[in-house]
């Protein structure tokens, strides 16, 4: 919840928040805002059909879609939440990259994606029920739609607190805003209009940190300067090396750490994000061809890498060179003040104007590709997998493509609803995990024993679904009540581990008591089923290179990433 202390006015907090942003700034973020829309009206003239609105004709080049993979996860949760954790934890918050994130992104483009596009469906949820029948289909499909409503709510909270804290206009009024520029793009252009605006978006984002990176560690010294602050701060010299990130996973002993890390974050919640999510797998299904498709993530996969340093280091140096930051580090935060403003009071402090316009449209950037992700993906299960499979049946294209414009619009509202939710945590990266673990941490559990092990029954599917849903919630409520007690992200961490064995072993047990599908039923959906023709790329002509040769660049970026690791252990 937020912290506070006593003494502190709420004049004063809005006084300490606010943005001395003038003409120049607002210039910017008019011109953005102008192309954002302009963009929108343009992707509305590729729309004809369903498909062109909800999966851009899956037309696209693998270059905008890789962009697209890794821009609509640069949101909200990613620039505040990473920021929030830089200040918190320091460098073992790197772990969301290099161990949380890439793995992962590769193991989608070289294993999964086949699978995903091969088998032609339009959302990961259709993969379930063709794979595992309606039951498994309905509970992933309703539970993945909570979710993005859920998370649509986190973007839109941060977008409406930017305006709130550039213009002074309340809160709720700052959420409507926001929430009706996003929806503007969305609504016109679909999928299109997000992905196209999603690149965008990604030069923008870092055209924005990157000038406020340069500037903070120019204010400390150097990398030394910060090293040496951290060092005689709160959180010590531990705060300077990634592992065994013992505050971030909430074990204090050092083994422990690093499995709750590499079992917890790295395999259960990263791959169960990057590899079912079908908010980044839907920018892969959009793309041109096979080849395209399983280089989406893998592009993706190379500015992933180097987005912490633009993300995590801003928060480091928030936390010992902005007062209102220093206190909360010490454990007198202000009323109102969390570390999920970390970032906004670095750029307040150290961006004069005209960078100032720059910073809060690079935010106001990240938050709109993050929200717009979210509700494009909803848009497109709840008019699929929902709709059309259990509601109205069998009616032409153009009224499926009508009910995504209109269910954009409900989605819309109820993310100004959710985000009073996201309003109530300290730092949102402690939510998010929280929901991952509910959401994504069984179903790859499911998802993975089912595409590996053709024995796997329907009803082992949707039943280890549920059992690893309530399994994390249960974990959630005894952390609530004190009864397991974990600091920073440790008890997101288990709840995330117990879904997954939870989800195996009851998908196990009920598979040895339950009759399995035909393999004749199973081909495209089981990889030993699946003839390697159909699970591999042809490259022709311009797609030849050795560069757009999926395994060669999936190798590069494990060998960067493992370098990474080793540089910074």
């Amino acid at each position: 919840m937020r912290l506070c202390c006593a003494g502190v006015t709420p004049e004063v907090v809005d006084n300490a928040l606010r943005l001395d942003a003038q003409f120049i700034d607002y210039a910017l973020l008019a011109v953005y805002f102008v192309v954002v829309l302009g963009i929108g009206l343009l992707a509305r003239r590729q729309v004809s059909s369903s498909i062109d609105f909800f999966l851009s004709g899956r037309s696209l080049p693998a270059w905008v879609t890789g962009l697209a993979f890794i821009s609509a996860n640069l949101g909200a949760v990613e620039i505040i939440g990473m920021s929030a954790n830089g200040a918190q934890y320091g460098l073992p918050t790197m772990h969301y990259f290099w161990v949380g994130a890439v793995p992962a992104m590769l193991f989608l483009g070289v294993v999964m994606m086949p699978f995903y596009y091969g088998s032609k469906v339009r959302s990961v949820p259709e993969f379930m029920l063709r794979r595992f029948g309606t039951p498994a289909h309905l509970v992933n499909a309703l539970s993945f739609a909570l979710a993005q409503i859920l998370i649509a709510g986190i973007n839109l909270f941060l977008l409406g607190s930017i305006v709130e804290a550039l213009l002074g206009w309340p809160l709720w009024v700052s959420l409507i805003v926001a929430a009706a520029i996003v929806l503007a793009y969305t609504t016109l252009g679909g999928l299109s209009a997000a992905i196209y605006n999603e690149v965008l978006q990604f030069f923008v984002i870092v055209a924005a940190l990157l000038p406020l990176t340069i500037a903070g560690l120019y204010k400390v010294g150097g990398w030394e300067g910060l090293k040496e602050k951290v060092t005689a701060g709160p959180g010590g010299a531990e705060q300077l090396s990634t592992w065994p990130g013992s505050d971030l996973s909430g074990f204090t002993n050092s083994f422990l750490s690093v499995v709750g890390i590499v079992f917890g974050l790295g395999f259960v919640l990263s791959f169960g994000y990057w590899t079912t999510n079908f908010v980044e797998v839907q920018r892969a299904l959009a793309s041109k061809d096979m080849s395209a498709a399983r280089r989406t993530p893998i592009i993706g996969a190379f500015p992933k890498m180097f987005i912490p340093f633009i993300v995590v280091i801003p928060g480091m140096v928030a936390a010992v060179t902005v007062s209102e930051m220093v206190q909360t580090k010490a454990g007198k935060a202000p009323a109102d003040i969390t570390y999920n403003d970390a970032i906004l009071l670095l750029m307040r402090d150290l961006l004069p104007n005209g960078l100032l316009g720059v910073a809060i449209t690079g935010l106001l950037a990240a938050f709109m590709a993050g929200m717009a992700a979210n509700i494009s993906a909803f848009n497109t299960v709840f008019s699929y997998d929902l709709w059309q499979t259990y509601v109205v049946k069998d009616r032409d294209d153009d009224y499926y493509l009508r009910v995504g414009r209109v269910i954009t619009v409900v989605a819309t509202v109820g993310a100004i609803g959710t985000a009073v939710l996201a309003s109530g945590y300290s730092n949102l990266m402690d939510y998010l995990q929280q929901l991952f673990s509910f959401f994504n941490a069984p179903l790859f559990a499911t998802f993975i024993l089912g595409m590996f092990w053709k024995r796997m029954t329907p009803t082992a599917g949707w039943v280890g679904l549920v059992t690893g849903t309530a399994s994390a919630v249960a974990i959630f409520v005894l952390s609530e009540n004190d009864v397991i007690s974990l600091e920073g992200q440790g008890a997101s961490f288990l709840a995330a581990g117990v879904a997954f064995v939870a989800d195996i072993v009851v998908s196990v047990l009920v598979t040895l008591v339950t009759r399995p599908k035909p393999d004749s039923e199973l081909r495209g959906l089981v990889y030993s089923l699946t003839p390697k023709e159909d699970r591999t790329e042809h490259r022709e002509g311009a797609d030849a290179v050795w560069w757009r040769s999926t395994p060669v660049l999936a190798g590069i970026a494990a060998v960067l990433v493992v370098a990474l690791n080793v540089v910074f252990a």
